[in-house]
């Protein structure tokens, strides 16, 4: 519960700064500087994804995750990693400008890769508070690191007018959490290492967590690729507004969940008893009960809280505000699920969960673009999740973590939801659907 209230506060903090940064940054730029970071975001989690061995469950979920030599050896592992995703960032600069047909990217990505060289260099002592479920001060670096990159791309912004004022934010932010964690964050100081027994434990859990984090990067970052390349940057930049604000509800349910649920499946598996089933089913009642009402905030306020928020050009933002926090109703009611397979040191299922995902997600937003263009893509996403249920379904009860009567009445308070805001949205969804 402590470490639930930290990632809340924490999370929610967060966001709050996000948005007011966004809400200035959206006067001080123009709706193209937005599509365009937005690329280069994508092409950087992409590269971090794609070349993830998984570290971070690694340590979360092994009996060696304490020990020094083990550690040592993932962050060296890790700095490996760092370095070479700066240099494929570097080689992709030009074929990413030429594929998008935007020259500026070219340069853009050599620098903003930059970051990832210096997350690459972070302790593993965040790991270990993770581990422990100790977030009090892991929460405090994150809303200063938070305030960092803003204070530093607002005021670039303001000064240059150039959307190299949040290229160069994200470096600086990146900078900043790499100082902090080696300052406050308790734990070894991590040196270069390369013990044989680690590696091989890293590299045995880590390569299925590789092909699933490629896979989780189709899933999740599909609509920022395609999107991109079907529709104008503008279009593009219009959806990334309407997304950052009604992913607010899925962000804060993946985080809680990705930081308590390896320790929490791991010290409690369901399979074990009828007790630990009935305790996970309390905390996944809470965790669903919440999230829901999130969404359900965004999904009827969507368009009131665009027009309160920002100025004419970024108006169809509206509806894609609600409709986005519809369509991931499915994804919130199935949030509780996949880590049990990563507590139980189970990659290989986590992977063939996340490859069913990526398929769907891809096939869907696809198939949504050419049918009806930017409304037939979030409609695409909505239907990826749902045709993906019953992977999920396998996945839970292999682990003895499925509960159906949760599911059940999850999905008609979702349907009764979708259907109140379809009918008070109407007009906003129609104009969506002529762009």
């Amino acid at each position: 519960m402590r470490s639930s209230a930290f990632t809340v506060a924490g999370f929610g903090s967060s966001q709050v700064i996000r948005l007011a940064s966004n809400l200035i940054l959206a006067r001080l730029l123009f709706p193209e500087a937005f599509g365009l970071m937005a690329l280069v975001s994508v092409i950087l989690q992409g590269l971090m994804q794609f070349s993830d061995v998984g570290v971070t469950p690694a340590i979360l979920q092994s009996r060696r995750g304490d020990d020094e030599d083990f550690l040592n050896t993932a962050w060296t592992i890790q700095v490996m990693r760092g370095v070479g995703l700066w240099l494929t960032a570097c080689a992709l600069g030009l074929p990413m400008a030429w594929f998008y047909g935007e020259p500026r990217l070219a340069l853009m990505l050599p620098v903003a890769g930059l970051s990832l060289i210096l997350t690459g260099l972070n302790p593993t002592a965040l790991d270990t508070a993770n581990r422990h479920l100790n977030f009090g001060r892991v929460t405090a670096i994150d809303i200063a690191v938070q305030v960092v990159g803003v204070v530093t791309g607002v005021a670039l912004a303001w000064i240059t007018g150039s959307v190299w004022a949040l290229i160069a934010s994200g470096v600086l932010a990146a900078l900043a959490n790499l100082i902090l964690l080696n300052l406050f964050l308790p734990g070894i100081r991590n040196r270069f290492r390369w013990e044989p027994a680690a590696a091989q434990e890293l590299v045995t859990f880590g390569k299925w967590i590789f092909l699933a984090t490629v896979c989780g990067f189709l899933w999740n970052q599909a609509d920022k690729i395609l999107i991109g390349k079907y529709l104008p940057l503008d279009v593009f930049g219009v959806y990334n507004i309407g997304y950052f604000l009604a992913s607010f509800p899925l962000l804060l349910g993946g985080m809680i969940t990705r930081r308590l649920l390896i320790p929490i499946y791991r010290e409690l598996p369901p399979s074990e008893s009828r007790e630990n089933f009935l305790k996970l089913r309390q905390m996944r009642t809470a965790v669903t009960g919440g999230l829901l009402a999130l969404l359900a905030v965004f999904a009827l306020g969507g368009v009131p809280l665009v027009d309160l928020l920002y100025d004419d050009r970024y108006a169809m933002a509206g509806a894609v505000v609600s409709l986005v926090a519809v369509i991931q109703i499915p994804q919130v009611i199935v949030l509780t699920y996949d880590q049990a397979a990563l507590a139980a040191g189970d990659s290989r299922r986590f992977f063939v969960l996340t490859l069913a995902k990526a398929a769907a997600m891809i096939l869907c937003l696809i198939a949504g673009l050419e049918l009806a263009g930017l409304l037939g893509a979030i409609l695409g996403l909505g239907a990826a999740m749902i045709l993906v249920y019953p992977v999920v379904v396998w996945l839970a009860r292999r682990m003895g973590a499925w509960d159906g009567p949760h599911d059940a009445i999850a999905a008609l308070i979702g349907i009764a939801l979708a259907v109140v805001v379809a009918l008070l949205n109407l007009d906003h969804i129609l104009a969506l659907a002529a762009l």
